[in-house]
């Protein structure tokens, strides 16, 4: 029988507050209030990104507060950077590749609730998101569960990504949409 943990990652609906899964959330709260805490200068910073993240925390920059719910969901590529306020919400998988950018206060979600209220109680379920390398993804952006950003797409400050964005455009609004291909 598979675990609340298995049940979460592979996108069922799943009990979010037992105790393996609140643990893991204390843990990534726990690592983050110290990372916040701390300068970047600080060795230490390094090292607690590390513990954090799934992948990618040796070269991940960040600027405080920043904010996850497991963090070792999350994956990164090379050289990731996070402006302020950042929050990554990883109930399933969140993928971003090499030298992509955050603006400040851009949220990245992956959790869902059940439509029906009695469920929505008790379980939740959840969809990944992946973000290509060389993304730039402006202040304030939200991206919804189960969306793909392509690799090299810039994202408009303020928008709401509610759908996959392909490879190489600029993209913006609420909804998102494509706006041009970029040279």
């Amino acid at each position: 029988m598979p675990s609340e943990r298995d049940k979460m990652l592979a996108g069922e609906l799943y009990d979010a507050q037992h105790p393996e899964l609140v643990a893991g959330r204390d843990r990534a709260r726990t690592l983050c209030a110290r990372v916040n805490a701390l300068t970047v200068e600080d060795p230490e910073r390094q090292a607690l990104l590390q513990q954090l993240f799934g992948a990618g925390g040796d070269s991940v920059y960040v600027t405080s507060p920043f904010f996850c719910d497991y963090g070792a969901n999350i994956e990164l590529g090379e050289k990731v950077y996070f402006n302020f306020n950042c929050v990554l919400l990883d109930v399933c998988r969140i993928r971003i590749g090499s030298f992509t950018l955050f603006g400040p206060a851009v949220q990245v979600y992956t959790p869902l609730h059940p439509m029906d209220a009695q469920l929505r109680r008790q379980q939740e379920y959840g969809r990944p998101v992946d973000i290509g390398s060389d993304v730039w993804i402006g202040g304030g952006a939200i991206v919804l569960p189960g969306v793909t950003v392509g690799d090299r797409a810039v994202i408009g400050a303020g928008s709401v990504v509610t759908r996959d964005v392909p490879a190489g455009v600029f993209a913006a609004g609420n909804p998102c949409r494509v706006i041009r291909a970029l040279d």
